[in-house]
């Protein structure tokens, strides 16, 4: 059994502690619905794929362990110290350069697209993001420390970058002259003008203070991007800043403009692209008032996803290559769902379609008879031009039959 899946109570305890401590003290509008979805939906989706990913790079850190070592660092108390401020040092600078690189900006934007600061923030890490990061981790063990120290030590790193992501910890005096704390982190997740591009620490507070990034919280910070995304959309909040500098790079002249493009700072990037990009691409719909049932449909979504999420990384070693398949399919289009419902698309009929017939086509494959896969897809034909299915599920979605909540 995969130990990892700990994580996955352990964060909804944590977050169940902070959502009932802000609502006993009045302070339940820390939480927005949408968001929470849109942060959640992301975190599942990071959890589901590094399921892939991390495993290889832990594998990476051994084959430049033995390989590439410059020195033989071993193991000892004063070693794990010292590796604790070197893992800290290299995610500085992965973190700054994430803010002052387009391409690596385009990883780590998903994280600060939030206009909430709570413990749902900290999902919302993309799998890119999490690939970026582990490259930037391979510095550890080609440097020479030892690579069951390091992947140790990445446990308690993002263990602890969990808790900086919440408004119910205040200033805590002395602690904060040492380490990174839930105000230093609000800080950093602002952007009000003066809080831009600081704080970056994880752990230990002296690094941006050592290279000049470092910012008290003295206003109320205004969270999210200087730019509000207006979509909790699962595809755009994922890929929109990578279209923008798609746009960029095409308006670019020449090769030196492109690598320009891609390896400049974000605030060169021409802002009107992103409206434009707006205007085109997402609904124009007024804020919608969410019934009871709509949130309840969600709601099982994203539960049915968590428990699926649990049981797939609980038994990851035994599922072979079809149940796989079948999983992540049907995860990540209910995730895409999941946005596309907030977002009030009309294509989701379509893509709930093809969820069922994913879902029916794994039982026809488990039971070894078509006829069931065959007799649904019929079904779908001979109904989709009467457009019957259709009306119903906007209606028992969006409460009308035109795609368009009430």
């Amino acid at each position: 059994m995969n130990p990892t899946v700990l994580v996955i109570p352990a964060f909804f305890l944590f977050l169940g502690l902070e959502y009932f401590a802000a609502r006993r003290l009045g302070k339940g509008h820390l939480f927005n619905y949408e968001n929470s979805v849109a942060n959640l939906s992301i975190g599942i989706a990071e959890r589901l794929l590094n399921l892939f990913i991390t495993g290889s790079f832990y594998g990476l850190y051994y084959y430049i362990y033995h390989n590439y070592a410059l020195l033989n660092i071993p193991n000892h108390w004063l070693i794990w110290v010292l590796l604790l401020v070197a893992t800290d040092l290299v995610w500085y600078w992965y973190h700054r350069l994430g803010h002052e690189i387009n391409i690596l900006w385009g990883a780590h934007i998903v994280h600060h697209h939030s206009e909430d600061f709570n413990y749902t923030v900290s999902a919302r890490i993309t799998t890119l993001q999490s690939i970026v990061r582990n490259v930037f981790w391979c510095a550890l063990p080609f440097v020479g420390f030892q690579p069951q120290m390091v992947i140790a030590i990445l446990v308690v790193h993002g263990a602890y970058s969990f808790f900086t992501h919440t408004q119910m910890i205040g200033k805590l005096g002395w602690f904060e002259y040492i380490f990174i704390t839930p105000t230093h982190h609000g800080v950093h997740h602002a952007s009000n003008s003066k809080y831009l591009n600081k704080n970056y620490g994880d752990i230990f507070v002296f690094w941006d203070k050592l290279f000049g990034t470092f910012q008290r919280e003295e206003e109320k910070p205004v969270y999210g991007l200087t730019h509000p995304l207006k979509s909790h959309s699962f595809l755009w909040q994922h890929f929109h800043y990578y279209m923008e500098l798609w746009v960029a790079c095409r308006r670019a002249e020449t090769f030196v403009g492109v690598v320009r493009v891609l390896f400049g700072k974000p605030e060169d990037i021409d802002q009107e692209i992103r409206r434009a990009l707006e205007r085109k691409m997402l609904p124009r719909k007024a804020q919608p008032q969410h019934s009871f049932r709509f949130k309840a449909y969600l709601n099982i979504q994203l539960i049915s996803c968590l428990a699926i999420l649990f049981v797939f990384t609980l038994f990851f070693s035994r599922f072979d290559m079809i149940q796989v398949a079948f999983v992540v399919s049907f995860l990540l289009m209910t995730l895409v769902i999941c946005g596309a419902m907030l977002e009030q698309r009309r294509w989701i009929y379509y893509l709930e379609v093809t969820r069922c017939l994913v879902l029916i086509g794994y039982v026809s494959i488990v039971s070894e008879t078509f006829i069931l896969f065959s007799l649904s897809v019929i079904f779908f034909i001979v109904i989709s031009p009467m457009k019957l299915g259709e009306s119903l599920y906007y209606r028992w979605v969006y409460g009308s039959k035109n795609g368009q909540s009430v």
